[in-house]
């Protein structure tokens, strides 16, 4: 209600002022007319050696500004010309202004005909109204848009300057201390704000409009970003509102991309070390899903995981990484990371020793999922209570070329790791699946619906609590699209993406982590749950917008090239199945579904798994014809 106020107090105050204005001028029109028509000087002031105004020309505009005043003021709010915009003001004003000043003018031409000069003995030329119109219209455009001509005269000598010094036009989002910090850093060529210059701030605090913070100037309304930096020729923005809620920034950043400029952001207050309150950090894709945080319920996850031993399979990879971080965080008795590629696994061993010390009981085994024995001795030897089986091939092209690969490796290595799951008494029991696992037009996907099969099979009859857990595409997760985009646009282009209308469901590797965490502690075995993963997003579009965080613009600087759909793809994924969907079930909050197992005989389940096992041995044509027996709904290439 204040911000009202203050925006109500502001408008009249302006309105007050363009009357009193008006008033000014219209005189002055008139005053102006007379002594440019006569050639002579206005009595009682020092004039130079023309002729003297005859006084009766004055004693007529005594008569005339009584009638004038009030018309111009009731013409003009007729026309609406105290509640318009004028930095939106466009010819059609102008033309408004012109037939405004005629009425008037006109107006006065009839009030002298049959009133002033009854009382005057002046005869009035009307080609000295006509002066004074055109006096008057020029200066009433002046008035209202020639601000705009002379902003934009200095906004020009502005780019010329900053172009030739090559440094960087910045548009700061934000008047706070933050807003603040980021205009003096940049004033003094502080680290990460060299060769850079601050334009303009804006803000959604109306209080702070036309305030200045180090002589750059605050404007209002942070929906006007994309007209401010078409306007002023913005190269960067800078969002300085580390306080911001995520709808307040996804506002904010959906405003950004409208443009074409770079973007980066002061880091969330929760994520500022202490000296860091002015450090930047370039925008990632992940900034443009536009979702809330992921909230979970960390009660329900640390009854078991805490003081539990837990084993991550392809724990070294970008899933299987960010799952121990999360892990660690609950205090396991023991965090077993079991990878096949032991440079990752040691690497992520390194930072959560570095980060946690003695605190966390952690240690690494380098082994194969597909290796029965090798599986065997971790169970043996570590007896996990929970296992998160994160290990898999996911590469949709490779795996079409070499489909026994997939077979060995996502089909019978989780069969492994489950059967050992089993024999050793595990609690619980999670898969990481795909929705590429929904009707599959690939061997990973249908390899992965395979692994839910077997969870389900696994439940069935044993004491282990076994769940599946389904979502789409990871960003930043090692095979995606977005470091295959970020290396492109670093070598200059082009951006390849297979179709223009491809789709894909999209989360971030933390969001995925916690609610496969949170998943686990929902529901009864056997069952899969299924994520929420928002609206799918355009791979297109996803090009594009990184193209912009990265400062280019796109199919100028980067070119965006459709090379057509990979073998194996689709054009957009599906998370349930159709025989699914009467049985889906919100679990939690708006994020977790959850599935009820589909009817199917175990005994001819086995016996097909036999045949693939063996088909693993024959060629590629094989190995897909056995698959598509087991995940009839699978529809390959050549099948």
């Amino acid at each position: 209600m204040s911000k009202l106020n203050a925006i109500s107090k502001a408008q009249q105050g302006k309105t007050l002022l363009y009357v009193f204005m008006d008033i000014i001028l219209i005189n002055f029109s008139i005053i102006l007319g007379i002594t440019l028509w006569y050639g002579g000087t206005i009595p009682g002031l020092p004039g130079g050696k023309s002729v003297v105004i005859n006084p009766e020309a004055w004693l007529w505009y005594s008569y005339a500004v009584i009638w004038v005043t009030p018309i111009c003021v009731i013409v003009y709010g007729i026309f609406k010309f105290y509640s318009n915009i004028w930095k939106y003001a466009s010819i059609d004003d102008v033309y408004k202004i012109v037939i405004a000043d005629t009425i008037i003018f006109v107006s006065l031409y009839y009030i002298d005909r049959f009133f002033i000069s009854k009382n005057v003995d002046f005869m009035l030329p009307r080609r000295m109204l006509l002066v004074a119109w055109i006096i008057d219209v020029v200066l009433f455009v002046f008035s209202r848009s020639g601000y705009r001509l002379i902003k934009k005269f200095f906004i020009n000598l502005g780019n010329i300057i900053s172009k030739k010094t090559g440094t960087k036009r910045v548009l700061v989002v934000g008047a706070g201390d933050a807003g603040y910090n980021v205009v003096k850093s940049i004033a003094n060529g502080g680290k990460g704000y060299e060769n850079k210059t601050a334009i303009i701030v804006v803000d959604d605090d109306f209080r702070k409009n036309n305030s200045n913070i180090m002589g750059v100037r605050v404007t209002y309304n942070c929906d006007s970003i994309p007209r401010l930096a078409k306007e002023y020729e913005i190269d960067e923005i800078i969002i300085a509102i580390p306080s911001a809620n995520s709808v307040q920034t996804n506002r904010i950043i959906k405003k950004c991309t409208e443009t074409n400029c770079a973007l980066k952001m002061i880091p969330a207050i929760s994520d500022i070390s202490d000296g860091e309150y002015n450090s930047l950090r370039d925008l990632n894709i992940t900034d443009l899903l536009f979702r809330d945080e992921v909230q979970i319920d960390v009660e329900s996850i640390a009854k078991y995981i805490t003081d539990k031993t837990v084993l991550v399979t392809g724990g070294g990879g970008s899933i299987g990484s960010e799952l121990c971080r999360q892990i660690a965080k609950f205090n396991p008795k023991l965090l077993v990371i079991f990878d096949i590629y032991e440079n990752n696994a040691y690497e992520l061993f390194s930072e959560l020793k570095n980060k946690y010390g003695e605190k966390l009981n952690a240690i690494v085994r380098v082994g194969t999922i597909r290796d029965i024995n090798c599986v065997e001795n971790v169970f043996k030897e570590y007896k996990p209570q929970v296992v998160f089986h994160a290990a898999a091939h996911k590469h949709v092209p490779l795996m079409e070329i070499v489909p026994a690969e997939a077979v060995k490796n996502n089909v019978f290595g989780t069969y492994n790791v489950a059967k050992c799951a089993d024999k050793y008494g595990c609690d619980r029991f999670v898969l990481l699946s795909t929705d590429k696992a929904v009707n599959p037009t690939n061997v990973m996907g249908a390899t992965k619906r395979i692994t839910e099969l077997i969870i389900q099979e696994f439940a069935s009859k044993s004491r282990t609590k076994f769940v599946a857990v389904r979502f789409g595409n990871v960003l930043g997760s090692n095979g995606s699209v977005i470091p295959l985009f970020q290396r492109q646009i670093k070598e200059g282009g082009p951006v390849t993406v297979t179709h223009k209308d491809i789709t894909r469901f999209f989360m971030t590797i933390p969001e995925a982590s916690r609610l496969v965490l949170q998943a686990a502690a929902l529901g009864e075995s056997g069952r899969i749950f299924v994520l929420n993963m928002g609206e799918q997003v355009k791979i297109d579009e996803l090009a594009r917008n990184l193209i912009k965080l990265s400062g280019y613009i796109p199919d100028k600087d980067i070119q965006i090239v459709y090379t057509g759909l990979r073998a194996g793809e689709k054009l957009y994924e599906e998370l349930i199945m159709d025989e699914e969907k009467d049985q889906m079930q919100l679990v939690y909050h708006d994020k977790i579904f959850v599935t009820k197992p589909i009817d199917m005989d175990y005994e001819n389940f086995e016996n097909n798994l036999q045949k693939l096992k063996n088909s693993c041995e024959k060629d590629a044509q094989a190995v897909k014809l056995e698959i598509k027996k087991i995940v009839p709904n699978y529809n390959g290439k050549d099948l």
